[in-house]
């Protein structure tokens, strides 16, 4: 597939990674097919003049009414529900989706795109989290690809190129620690949604920021490089490195460490799922190793950020409690970012609904969504023991 002739697809496009995309389009001058979003009309409209897509979809029905309307000067279709968007996926002819829709709502349009035989330019780790076994066998049956967007396995899929997996002895995942890294668990009772978003190396939506502050998102990328690389969860090393210019490595069979470095910028993983195999000139600035005045490595505090260990029991259990874990994560989150429980709280009630729920061992994909469900109900029950 020829980088200049590629056309693709941005899911999410209103979101922090959809924006980074619609950068990269620009940038690569590449042609956009369809752009989706929840309810963000007049971003999505900006885009939409500038990329000049075939079509665009709202999920929310009455914000594609009325994006329909502001987009009447155009020969862009407007489309409005979940089930459009994703017809309008299995009939795409783009070579390759970006899927950027954060949270659950992100793997029903995952598996559409693996289902048109779509690359699958991946920043929703909660799809691979909670349901990887059912959308990769789309990927498989379908000759679909997938190419993770998240920074750390975007370097890891980089650091394995023309390697085995089964060469790996381990992979060391790079956490920047979030701006609470040598605090104490005293000392995060405090702590402000404010604070909490103050994210000190990335720019990203205030979910994931939050989970960084709490290293639950640390947690989710340690289960989705399990289900992605195909290695155990004790193969897995995380290490806090605060600088953010080391984004993982792989350490193989010799003792050997290959890692891949770059300025904390995530268009360039972007651009990178986009082109692969190709490498294009990117936006990100390139790095002045002499202006870098050390790259530092230490362990991350499990024992003040249990999400982390409770991420490694998650997997090791896996059946429906990843399902769970995400589930009871996102509403927690939703609840602190409200200023209604406090930023410790999270750990006590995701930790909480994990350990008390049951959990099946080999759960078919309706089992998955009703666990989701059945976590979100116990999350909000669990929530009001601890509601300000």
């Amino acid at each position: 597939m020829n980088n200049e002739n590629r056309t693709i697809a941005i899911l999410g496009s209103t979101g922090s990674v959809g924006q980074q995309s619609v950068e990269i389009a620009e940038h690569l001058n590449l042609r956009v097919d369809f752009l989706t979003a929840s309810s963000s009309v007049e971003i999505i409209e900006a885009q939409a003049r500038k990329l000049n897509p075939k079509a665009c979809v709202l999920t929310n029905i009455e914000s594609a009414k009325l994006l329909k309307t502001k987009l009447a000067d155009t020969s862009i279709r407007v489309y409005a529900g979940e089930e459009s968007s994703l017809s309008v996926i299995r009939e795409s002819n783009a070579d390759v989706a970006v899927n950027a829709i954060s949270g659950f709502s992100g793997l029903a349009p995952a598996i559409a795109c693996a289902e048109s035989g779509k690359r699958l330019a991946m920043s929703n780790k909660e799809a691979i989290v909670i349901a990887y076994k059912f959308f990769n066998e789309a990927i498989v049956k379908n000759n679909a690809e997938l190419i993770p967007v998240d920074s750390e396995h975007s370097a890891i899929f980089q650091c394995l190129q023309g390697r085995a997996n089964n060469d790996i002895k381990r992979i060391i995942l790079t956490s920047s620690g979030g701006p609470f890294r040598h605090k104490k668990i005293n000392e995060l009772s405090s702590i402000t949604a404010k604070d909490a978003l103050a994210h000190p190396t990335w720019k990203m939506g205030a979910k994931i920021t939050v989970d960084s502050a709490s290293l639950m998102n640390k947690g989710f990328e340690v289960i989705e490089a399990v289900r992605l690389f195909k290695v155990l969860p004790e193969q897995i090393k995380v290490v806090v490195h605060p600088q953010s210019i080391m984004h993982s490595a792989v350490e193989y069979n010799d003792n050997s460490v290959i890692a891949q470095m770059g300025a904390p910028d995530m268009r360039t993983c972007i651009q990178y799922a986009i082109t692969y195999p190709q490498r294009r000139e990117a936006l990100a600035s390139s790095l002045d190793f002499a202006k870098i005045s050390s790259l530092t490595f230490e362990e991350p505090d499990v024992e003040t950020f249990s999400l982390l260990k409770l991420a490694y029991y998650s997997i090791e259990q896996d059946g429906l409690i990843p399902a769970v874990l995400n589930a009871s994560d996102e509403i927690a989150v939703k609840y602190f970012l409200e200023d209604k429980i406090k930023f410790t709280d999270i750990f006590k009630i995701v930790e909480s609904v994990v350990a008390g729920y049951k959990n099946i061992e080999n759960p078919v994909l309706d089992d998955i969504i009703n666990a989701d469900k059945e976590a979100r109900i116990l999350t909000h029950e669990c929530v009001k023991l601890y509601q300000k």
